[in-house]
């Protein structure tokens, strides 16, 4: 017997569309090919604080090197440059900016031939003012195994009378699979963490499911008991989620295991908490670590490629071995930091 429905609430404002990281995989030459996320951000913040970092080892970097690939972006696309730069290293598959990567993870878990779409749906809070919706960090909502649990049990049955099985993954991210999500364009999490959400939902016409699952969730969880219990403990009610990851895989693609950097990690956690502080000293032990570690490999004769991001654009440099003349100017005449604000 199927749910009852809810009315839906109005729907919002609608945009035409243009690491919580993603799972650690990448390339063989993973090691030295480091693609760092947020090394850039448009907050003026992060700006006044660039020309102000030691960052030796980059500086070394990209004394000498060339940019061999560019991607020029917008600070408004669904996916952002790292995403990008990822799937490219990856080889997957980009259907108008946007990335299958629940799918892609699936594949690895099961690498028979899919026959449908996959996505990933993070719980979160939407804080809805007057003329924002203004999205958390699913992180910070503390849900445990119990509790997400619980709210899957709760929303299931819902998405399932839309032909949409979800499935526990971990408490900040489940699966979702379904037709409905094929074709599907979401953004990436890390664009709306902190801001508001409504410049990056799915498109009205493709999306009306998704957007009236949207109403009616936020309608279900308003008064119920779930987040009654949430709110004697002083916790924020959980009264949205967040698909992304959206897609499905025409042919298999190889997964491979890629090290994971703490530093990297931070970098991504201050920017998106606008803790530049926090950011900038993440960007030092960045350098002083993998940057160290890249420069050393360089030095030593491997082929090395550094791929910085920022909010619109990619770009990968290969440091090159300096001539004599260059080995003299760079004593006599060192070059500075690019104005990667500015290129980013």
């Amino acid at each position: 017997m199927r749910h009852a429905r809810c009315p839906t609430i109005a729907a919002m404002p609608v945009p035409t569309p243009p690491t919580d990281s993603l799972p650690s995989s990448a390339g063989p030459a993973a090691d030295i090919a480091p693609i760092v996320a947020f090394a850039s951000a448009a907050s003026e913040g992060a700006m006044a604080l660039w020309p102000t970092l030691r960052l030796p080892h980059l500086q070394q970097l990209l004394q000498h090197a060339r940019v061999v690939h560019s991607d020029q972006g917008d600070e408004a696309d669904f996916c952002p440059p790292h995403e990008r730069a990822w799937a490219r290293q990856l080889q997957l598959p980009m259907s108008h900016g946007c990335v299958p990567w629940a799918a892609w993870q699936q594949q690895a878990a099961d690498p028979a031939p899919q026959e449908t779409a996959w996505a990933w749906l993070s719980p979160c809070h939407w804080r809805i003012g007057a003329d924002t919706v203004h999205m958390g960090d699913p992180a910070q909502l503390a849900l445990d195994e119990a509790q997400s649990r619980a709210l899957l049990d709760i929303l299931a049955p819902w998405f399932a009378e839309d032909g949409i099985t979800l499935q526990f993954q971990r408490p900040d991210r489940w699966l979702a699979r379904g037709a409905p999500l094929d074709g599907l364009c979401t953004a990436s999490l890390d664009r709306v963490i902190g801001r508001d959400v409504r410049r990056w939902l799915p498109d009205a016409q493709t999306a009306r499911t998704i957007n009236r699952l949207h109403s009616e969730v936020q309608m279900l969880l308003y008064t119920h008991a779930f987040n009654d219990s949430r709110a004697n403990h002083g916790l924020p009610p959980v009264n949205a989620f967040w698909l992304h990851g959206a897609g499905r895989l025409q042919a298999p693609v190889p997964v491979q295991p890629r090290p994971a950097h703490a530093e990297l990690a931070a970098l991504r956690d201050a920017a998106l908490q606008e803790n530049w502080a926090a950011w900038g000293l993440a960007w030092e032990q960045l350098d002083a670590s993998l940057l160290r570690e890249l420069l050393t490999a360089h030095q030593g004769g491997a082929a090395v490629q550094l791929t910085l991001c920022g909010e619109r654009n990619a770009l990968t440099w290969q440091p090159q071995r300096p001539g004599a003349w260059q080995k003299i100017q760079s004593v006599f005449k060192p070059k500075g930091l690019p104005d990667l604000p500015s290129m980013l």
